[in-house]
């Protein structure tokens, strides 16, 4: 595996080395030993798939608050998307600095979201899946949001508005410093 870091600090493209043969292609998706050298929680407390019925979708952002802070691991399995991830760690040296990119299956690539930082991504083919793993179980009341649009952070979608967005992601707080 090769860990490409983002200009975000602690989030990373994690590049799977492939072996090919006849048969198809084996990949590894985890190391715990390798995920560890490069500060990556190895906790896996949950794992999930978001399933996208609709090119356009926008899941996110999502983030949780400490000590409830969770860090995701997140592949492409089908489909093709968007992502942005925004620095929220006032302690960080890219503290509310956001960064984008496209991926696909094709790539053979994850990405790495660290805790305290938010992701949203948005979908750019029709029945796209997204697997991930969390370090942290979701919890109900640590959940924060921001919005896909919001001011402060001048975000640049490849489309002006999602086509399918929940009204709790449509609908989160401006954000404000400090908050």
């Amino acid at each position: 595996m090769k860990f490409e870091e983002l200009d975000i600090k602690g989030a990373f493209l994690i590049h799977a080395e492939p072996f090919e043969d006849e048969r198809g292609v084996f990949r590894r998706n985890f190391c715990e030993k390798e995920f560890a050298e490069h500060g990556i929680a190895t906790t896996v407390a949950q794992a999930n798939i978001s399933e996208n019925k609709y090119k356009h979708t926008l899941r996110g952002f999502h983030y949780q608050v400490a000590p409830f802070g969770e860090s995701k691991t997140m592949t492409i399995i089908k489909g093709r998307i968007h992502d942005i991830i925004i620095d929220l760690r006032e302690d960080s040296s890219t503290y509310l600095e956001w960064v984008s990119f496209d991926l696909s299956p094709d790539q053979r690539a994850s990405f790495h979201v660290p805790a305290g930082c938010a992701n949203a991504f948005l979908t750019m083919e029709d029945n796209t899946l997204v697997h991930y793993y969390s370090s942290f179980p979701f919890t109900e009341n640590a959940e924060k949001g921001i919005r896909y649009n919001d001011l402060f952070f001048k975000f640049d979608w490849p489309i002006k508005e999602p086509k399918h967005i929940s009204d709790k992601d449509n609908n989160w707080p401006d954000f404000k410093l400090n908050s």
